[in-house]
């Protein structure tokens, strides 16, 4: 079985196959269209029973597509420091999402009132960086902070700040993303 050349389906087969064939599972088919070696950023999410249980992935286009979802599939499958190594027999109840992010633009801002002013809920995903320390969510993330004090609070946390924290030399930057996640399993060999 083979995926169409529709990009959602093919870059979830991809990080299944991958994840599959590392953990000594069958493989899953899917199609190698040209687009695949382009440049891209993404994450990997993984989900079970609906709880986080490995996220990782790339914030700038340094690989091409097959590549950097291949990557971030099995970094999160095996090396979210946040979760011990999926096994297989997990596998078949982890659901995949797939992110294509685009480009990230600084935002320009004096306040903190002003970031929350001009954040989009639902649209952006955010990156925050202070120093060496930084941190990310995925536009998804706005679904269980809604708000944008409450997100960007909840991002300082992640990027080791008290929720608190203010200082001028916060620099955030914003992107999209294009998101494709599995329903179920009924195309995975069993």
């Amino acid at each position: 079985m083979s995926a169409t050349h529709e990009p959602g389906a093919t870059l979830l087969l991809v990080a299944r196959d991958v994840i599959a064939r590392t953990l000594g599972q069958p493989g899953v088919a899917h199609d190698r269209p040209a687009w695949l070696q382009e440049p891209g950023a993404t994450f990997v999410t993984l989900t079970r029973s609906g709880q986080l249980r490995g996220c990782i992935g790339s914030l700038q286009a340094h690989r091409s597509l097959l590549e950097d979802v291949s990557s971030n599939a099995l970094a999160a499958a095996l090396h979210d420091p946040r979760f011990m190594p999926l096994s297989a027999q997990e596998l078949p109840d982890t659901r995949i999402e797939v992110s294509l992010l685009s480009s990230a633009t600084e935002l320009q801002f004096e306040t903190e009132a002003e970031v929350h002013a001009r954040l989009q809920p639902g649209i952006d995903g955010v990156l925050l960086e202070y120093g060496r320390a930084r941190g990310t969510f995925l536009p998804q993330v706005w679904e269980s902070l809604p708000r944008p004090q409450d997100f960007l609070a909840h991002l300082k946390r992640k990027a080791g700040s008290p929720a608190d924290f203010w200082h001028a030399d916060i620099r955030l930057s914003r992107y999209t993303v294009t998101c494709w996640k599995e329903a179920d399993q009924s195309h995975v060999p069993v």
